[in-house]
Order: structure tokens, then sequence, then C-alpha cells
């Protein structure tokens, strides 16, 4: 027990900096943590101050909300939005709120009946607040039932069986699927094609990715449901953020690029690799 001990001991390092444990990259994994960080902070507060900020490219898909949702009020049908596994301090839940309140304010407009299928229950309990809150500033807030926000409790597979019911059973005539799913991607959209209803997905689940690509009309890919819900909502918090995670893309471009030259130049002498390792 000793001699582990000792060896233990040995293989402590100095710490970095005096104070950052000796492993590879701590220092450098600190100081981008930093920078992301003032770079989110700068470009939230310049939202909210009102400043100028780079436009968020409109998407394809956004742009099938409206078809949908016009052509289940020629149906007289329903349009459906779903989320399963995101709470309240879940980054898709934030998400989530800018396509619900864009879609609420629709259907309240174009008087269609509007359902949100929640997993959480505090979650459902903030999608009901934003739906009245659209419901309100379409000028409709006597359009809002008691129906509108269904949650479901259970697994995954209870509620994907409880979804999938609902949707057999009152044929909506658009479905969404925003969040973060899981197998159940498969057996909800392929209901909702069998039923015919126009299928918009987003979702940042690669691996769910094919099922919904195959299976619904429009998918928004990874961060895109991010930045389409930024751009629908027009919240600042959440359009700074996507500024800020852009400007961090850049920096991180500019980095692989100038690895890249240095390790063509000089590959022992490569000061990026080792700034990175640091």
């Amino acid at each position: 027990m000793s001699t582990l001990l000792a060896a233990a001991a040995e293989a402590q390092g100095v710490p970095r900096w005096g104070i950052f444990v000796d492993v590879e990259g701590a220092v450098s994994g600190f100081i981008t943590a930093v920078i992301l960080t003032v770079l989110t902070w700068y470009f939230v507060t310049a939202a909210r101050a009102g400043r100028p900020m780079p436009e968020i490219r409109k998407l394809a898909g956004l742009d099938a909300i409206d078809e949908a949702i016009g052509r289940a009020t020629e149906m007289g049908r329903s349009v459906f939005l779903a989320n399963r596994t995101a709470g309240v301090g879940n980054v898709h839940s934030f998400a989530l709120w800018g396509y619900m309140g864009y879609v609420a304010k629709l259907c309240a407009q174009y008087d269609t009946h509007f359902v949100n299928i929640a997993g959480d229950y505090l979650a459902a309990a903030v999608n009901e607040e934003v739906i009245k809150q659209a419901y309100l500033e379409a000028g409709r807030p006597d359009a809002f039932k008691p129906d509108t926000v269904r949650y479901v409790p259970g697994d995954q597979w209870a509620w994907t069986s409880a979804a999938a019911g609902m949707l057999k059973r009152e044929r909506p005539a658009a479905t969404m699927w925003i969040g973060y799913f899981y197998a159940e991607s498969m057996t909800l959209s392929e209901v909702g094609a069998q039923i015919g209803a126009i299928q918009i997905a987003a979702t940042t689940n690669t691996a769910q990715l094919p099922f919904f690509i195959a299976s619904c009309d429009y998918t928004l890919i990874g961060e895109e449901e991010y930045a389409a819900g930024a751009y629908l909502s027009k919240e600042p918090m959440l359009t700074g953020t996507i500024v800020a995670e852009d400007v961090g893309k850049v920096i991180v471009a500019i980095v692989v690029l100038l690895g890249v030259i240095a390790q063509l130049v000089s590959p022992e002498a490569n000061f990026v690799s080792k700034m990175l390792q640091f």
C-alpha cells in the first residue's frame, strides 16, 4: 500500500500556474470557457440594449410552419407540437418556447385548435403560460382551451404510446417534434405520416435525424433548432447566445487554420498544438 501511495504522489505533477491540475488542456480549456462566457455576456447585453446585431438567416423549414398551420386551418383540424424530455432548465425548452409562442399566436389568429403534449410537469406549466401570452398578443385570450396543454407522465414508451394514440384519434393536420428525442422519434413520425399530417422536426440528436428526415416534410438539423427558436421568438437572450456561439465558431476555425499552417511549416515547433495542450 505504501508503495502505491508513493507512486501516486510521484505521479502528481506541479500545478500549472500554481492553481490548475497538471493535465493536458487544463489552462487552455479554462481560457476557452472564459472567452465564450465573455462573448455570450457581451452579445446578450448588446441584444437587450437594442444595439445592431447580425441577422439570423431564415431557414427553409420555418416557411413550412406557416404552410402547415394554413393547411390545418383550411381542413378544420388541429396543430400538434410535442416535447417529451425538456424540463424548465433544459436548453431545448428555451428553443421550444420560441416555436411555441409563434405557432400558438398564428393558431389563435386563424382560430385553429392548438395542442401541446408535454412530458415534464413543470415544463407543462410554463408551456401553458407561453401559449396564453401568445393568445393574448393575438387578441384572442378566449381561444385558449383547457386541453391545449396536455401533460403526459411516464417513461419513454408510455409517453410515446399516449402521444401516438392522440394522433390516431384526433388526426391533426400538422405535427411538430421539437427538442431532444430518442428512439420514439421513429414511432411518432411514422404515425404522423400515416395520418397524412405535415410534419416538422427539429432536434440535436444526430442518431435520430435519419428517422425524422425520412418521415417528416422538413427537418431542422442540429443547432438549427436553437437558431430557429431565436429567429421566431426575437428574444434578445436567445439571439445574443446564437451570435456569441457563431463568433466562437469563427475563432475555433481560425485556431484550426493556424494549427494546420504551423503543422505544415514545422511539426516539431507547432505553437498552436503546444498552446492547446497546456
